[in-house]
Order: C-alpha cells, then sequence, then structure tokens
C-alpha cells in the first residue's frame, strides 16, 4: 500500500515537472531553427523619421554607479534635440544629486515612503511636460552602445510600439555574475528569441525596453506591484500589441555577484511571478475564447519551475529512483537529460566553453537557496526588494 501511494506520488510530480521541460524543450527548438535559418533584416528606408525619445533611469540608492551611466548615455550619436534624460533619484546622496544637477539631464528627487520602480515611472511621467514619440526604459546600471537610440529609431520606424533589446552582461570577476549572466542568455533565448522566432511576443525584462509614448502614458499609472515589467507585458498582450525582440541592440547589464544577492534577485523575481500568474488567470477564460495566444503563452509562462530547479530536481529524483526502484527511474534520466538538451542549446555558442561544467558546481547550492525563497513568496508583490551593487 506504501509502495502504490510512493509510485502515485513519483507519477504525479514527474508530470508536473514534464510540463515545464516540455515548454522549455519547445522554445530551445524554436530558438535553434531561427539560428540556422538565414534571417534577411527588413529593409530600412531612406527617410527615417528621427523620433523623440524620453530615456528614464529609476535610481533607488544608485549612488555607485548612476553619474556614471548617465554620463555614457549622453555620448549618444542622435541629435540631442530629439531625445530627453530623466533620472528619478531615490534615496540617493545630496552629492550624487549635486552632480547629476550638473548634467545636461531632467533631475527629479520625489520622496516616497515605500518605493517601487513603479512610482519612479509614474513620478516621472507625471512631471515631464513635454510632447514625445516613444519611452525607453533602462536601469541605472545599463551601459549602452552610441548608436543605441539610432537603432532603436530604425526598429521603431518599422512599426513596432514595443521593444524589447538585448539585455547582456557587462560583468563576470567571478563565477556567481558569470551563472546570473548564462541565466540571462537562456531567457533570451527561450522566452523572447525563440518566442519571435514563430510570431510570438517577446518576454519583456525589466530594463531595455521601449514603448510608444502615449501608450505608456495612459497605463502606467496601472501599475501597482513590484513586477512592473510583467504588468506592462500583460495590458500590451491583452490588447494584442506585439513585443518585438532586437537581439542586435545591446543593454549591458550588472550581473549579481554574491550569494545574497542572487538570493534576494530570485525571490523577487519569484514573487512577481506568482503574483502575475493569480492577475492573468482572471483573464484567461477571455483569452482562450477569442484566441488570444500570446496572452494563453504568458500565462502558462507564469506556472513554469525555474531552470535551476528543474535541473537539480530531475537529477536527484533520478538518483534516488536508481536506488529505490530502477524502473520507476529511467522516465526521470530522460527528463533530466531533455532539460540538459534544452538549456545546452539555449546557451549561447560563445558562452559553451570549458569552464561551464565547473559553474555549474554552484548549481545545487543557489538552488537550496532559491527554494528557500518559497517561504518569503509575497503573492502580492508590493515590497520593493533592492539589490545592491558590488
Amino acid at each position: 500500500m506504501v509502495w502504490v501511494a510512493v509510485h502515485v506520488i513519483d507519477i504525479v510530480l514527474w508530470c508536473i515537472i514534464a510540463f515545464s521541460v516540455g515548454y522549455i524543450f519547445f522554445y530551445a527548438i524554436t530558438y535553434a531553427l531561427g539560428q540556422l535559418l538565414i534571417i534577411k533584416r527588413e529593409p530600412t528606408p531612406d527617410d527615417i523619421r528621427q523620433k523623440k525619445y524620453l530615456v528614464i533611469f529609476p535610481a533607488y540608492g544608485e549612488d555607485k554607479v548612476i553619474l556614471h551611466t548617465v554620463k555614457s548615455f549622453l555620448l549618444q550619436h542622435y541629435p540631442h534635440d530629439k531625445y530627453s534624460v530623466v533620472v528619478v533619484s531615490d534615496h540617493m546622496l545630496k552629492e550624487t544629486n549635486t552632480e547629476l544637477s550638473k548634467l545636461p539631464i531632467t533631475l527629479l528627487q520625489p520622496q516616497f515612503e515605500n518605493s517601487s520602480k513603479a512610482k519612479a515611472l509614474q513620478f516621472a511621467i507625471d512631471n515631464i511636460h513635454d510632447n514625445f514619440d516613444n519611452i525607453v526604459i533602462l536601469d541605472a546600471d545599463n551601459i549602452v552602445q552610441p548608436d543605441f537610440l539610432e537603432k532603436l529609431n530604425e526598429i521603431s520606424n518599422q512599426g513596432f510600439s514595443a521593444i524589447q533589446c538585448h539585455r547582456c552582461a557587462k560583468n563576470a570577476e567571478n563565477q556567481i555574475a558569470q551563472l546570473d549572466g548564462i541565466s540571462e542568455e537562456i531567457n533570451n533565448s527561450l522566452f523572447r528569441k525563440g518566442h519571435n522566432n514563430i510570431g510570438l511576443s517577446s518576454a519583456l525584462i525589466g530594463s531595455g525596453m521601449c514603448f510608444d509614448y502615449l501608450w505608456f502614458k495612459a497605463h502606467v499609472h496601472l501599475l501597482s506591484t513590484a513586477g512592473e515589467d510583467r504588468e506592462i507585458e500583460k495590458m500590451l498582450l491583452i490588447e494584442h500589441i506585439y513585443i518585438k525582440y532586437v537581439e542586435d541592440i545591446d543593454v549591458f547589464d550588472e550581473k549579481v555577484g554574491n550569494e545574497d544577492n542572487f538570493q534576494l534577485q530570485r525571490q523577487r523575481w519569484m514573487s512577481a511571478q506568482l503574483n502575475c500568474l493569480l492577475s492573468m488567470m482572471k483573464n484567461l477564460p477571455t483569452s482562450i475564447v477569442h484566441l488570444n495566444v500570446n496572452y494563453i503563452d504568458k500565462t502558462i509562462q507564469q506556472m513554469l519551475i525555474p531552470r535551476s530547479m528543474l535541473l537539480v530536481s530531475t537529477f536527484v529524483w533520478a538518483l534516488l529512483m536508481s536506488v529505490f526502484e530502477m524502473s520507476w527511474a529511467y522516465k526521470w534520466w530522460g527528463l533530466f537529460a531533455l532539460t540538459s538538451l534544452s538549456l545546452w542549446i539555449a546557451i549561447p555558442r560563445k558562452m559553451r566553453n570549458g569552464g561551464l561544467a565547473q559553474l555549474i558546481t554552484h548549481l545545487p547550492r543557489l538552488t537550496w537557496r532559491m527554494m528557500s525563497n518559497i517561504r518569503h513568496i509575497d503573492s502580492e508583490n508590493r515590497e520593493f526588494i533592492h539589490t545592491s551593487h558590488e
């Protein structure tokens, strides 16, 4: 009787995990097929209109990085009268604000009792009284190339009103930062490039985002959680607005370099994922009736188990089953192999090197710390969790 119960639990658990593994395997294949195909870039009109951009840097306690970031951005080749930079300085030092005020930017200094990125964006929109075509959202540590706005404007002129740029690692000083960078690229492959390759919307990532200004202005005050990027994505998908992922517009982002920040970051993401799932379920029946495939896909995406947990859990369970009942273990080893293959495909070729095996040794400990976040998940996700820079 006990063995029957254990067998039932084993099968149910396998089915739950297999759902997530099947999803990432499918999009690993769509990503890989897209890499094999020669995709011609859409022709660019000679008379591209130079749109006007509002560039916002929400900055909470970002004294270590914000000055360098803003000075770097001001080196854009794009005409200076066609873009405005706004820094929302929240809980930053007086000395930092003094230096920022010397730059050709708009410096806003709100006094939020409970800070969040959503509040910073809302404050910026409320206090900027000018007309723009597009809005760009960057994090305080994001570095871009001097042709960033030129490339973005080219894509925008092709008719895309929601754009996600290629966010990638700007640092790899230790193995934690390297793992975080690889994780980001896996997500780019599966949830952005892999989706766009079959005509589905890219996922947003929180920075390196560009939206139609009037659309954003009309929707920004609907943001209410610390997972503002998922809220924006939900609103776009409800309105059938396609999100374009642009692989060749890089936004260099600082990766977390220690385990504490890694855990805090994942806690924020897990809370945002749960909150987004609960929120999206309300509109799921209507989306099914109207065949809103992007919305259905995004809802399913919120149900997925994190990739590192999939890799570690399938391996551990396969080992356990090999000890207790080998005939039950085969399906787990198959799942582990499929998970490993999916992640391998999703890792860009330049990152597949000899050091990858050594990086993987950190996964069990980091995954355990991630699992400890489960008891801290906030289903409402209104608490702002800030990860400091090294």
